[in-house]
C-alpha cells in the first residue's frame, strides 16, 4: 500500500528518534511537509538533515511538549511557516527505569504524568483550537499496548498511556462532528532507543507477543499513517493495536 500526503502539513513530536523519527521517515516519503520536534537538538539536527537528503521539506523545533509556553510557541511557528496543520502525530513520550510501585520516587512519576499524559493533552489543545479555525484536521496518538494492559515495575509509564487511551477516546467524541479525527496507535514492544535503554533483556519482551517477536518502528508508521489517512475516514476515537498479538493473549 502506498500512502500519498503530498503537501499535507504534518507535525510530530518527539521526532528525533524511535517511533516518531520511523514516523517523520514514512510521511517524507509519502510527500508530506515536515514539522518535527524534539527535547533534544542533537538528535533534532541529525533527524532534519536525514529528512532533508531525502528531499522532504521539514521544519525542525527544540520543544518540550509539557511545556505550556513551548507548545503555543511551536504552533505559532507551525503557522507562520504553512499557514496550516493538516496532521498532528502526538508521540514524544518517556518513561523511568522498571522498579516496583512503592520504590517509584515523586519527580519520577510526575516527570513521566508530565510528557506521556500532560504533552499530549497541552498539544491536542492547541492543535484543536487551529483546526477549528481551518475547518479540520486530523490528530494521532501514541498510545501503547499498556494502554489496554499491564507491566509490572512499570506504574508511571502503564498510568500514562491508559490516560492518553481515555483522553483520546473522549475528545474525539467531543470533536467528531467537526472534521477532526482523533485516533490512537498501541504499538507493543518496539527496540527503539528508549526501550533499549531501560530493558536489559529484550528477549523477554519478544514472549509478550503472540508473533514472538519485537515490532519495528515501520510496522508502527504504516499504523500511524492509516489513521492520519483517508482510508480511516470512518474511524475516531479508536484504539489501533499493533502489538504483535499482545492483547489477544
Amino acid at each position: 500500500m502506498t500512502f500519498d500526503f503530498t503537501d499535507k502539513v504534518v507535525l510530530i513530536t518527539g521526532a528525533g528518534a524511535g517511533l516518531g523519527n520511523a514516523c517523520a521517515l514514512a510521511f517524507a516519503d509519502a510527500g508530506a511537509k515536515l514539522v518535527i520536534t524534539d527535547i533534544c537538538q542533537q538528535s533534532l539536527d541529525r533527524a532534519v538533515v536525514d529528512l532533508a537528503s531525502r528531499g522532504a521539506e521539514v521544519l525542525g523545533l527544540i520543544n518540550d511538549a509539557s511545556d505550556c509556553a513551548d507548545v503555543s510557541a511551536m504552533l505559532d511557528s507551525i503557522i507562520e511557516r504553512y499557514g496550516r496543520l493538516d496532521i498532528a502525530v502526538n508521540n514524544a513520550g518517556t518513561a523511568t527505569p522498571l522498579q516496583e510501585f512503592h520504590e517509584v520516587g515523586e519527580a519520577e512519576f510526575d516527570r513521566v504524568m508530565g510528557v506521556n499524559l500532560k504533552g499530549v493533552w497541552l498539544c491536542m489543545q492547541a492543535e484543536i483550537r487551529q483546526m477549528l479555525k481551518q475547518g479540520g484536521g486530523c490528530i494521532v496518538n501514541m498510545a501503547s499496548a499498556t494502554s489496554r494492559n499491564t507491566y509490572p515495575n512499570a506504574s508511571p509509564y502503564v498510568t500514562s498511556k491508559f490516560a492518553v487511551a481515555g483522553l483520546t477516546r473522549t475528545v474525539a467524541v467531543e470533536y467528531a462532528d467537526r472534521d477532526i479525527r482523533i485516533n490512537a496507535i498501541c504499538p507493543g514492544n518496539v527496540a527503539t532507543p528508549l526501550v533499549v535503554s531501560l530493558v536489559e533483556d529484550l528477549s523477554v519482551l519478544a514472549t509478550k507477543h503472540a508473533i514472538k517477536r519485537l515490532g519495528t518502528p515501520e510496522e508502527v508508521a504504516n499504523g500511524v499513517m492509516f489513521l492520519a489517512s483517508d482510508l480511516s475516514s470512518f474511524s475516531t476515537g479508536s484504539l489501533l493495536e499493533v502489538d504483535g498479538g499482545w492483547n489477544a493473549i
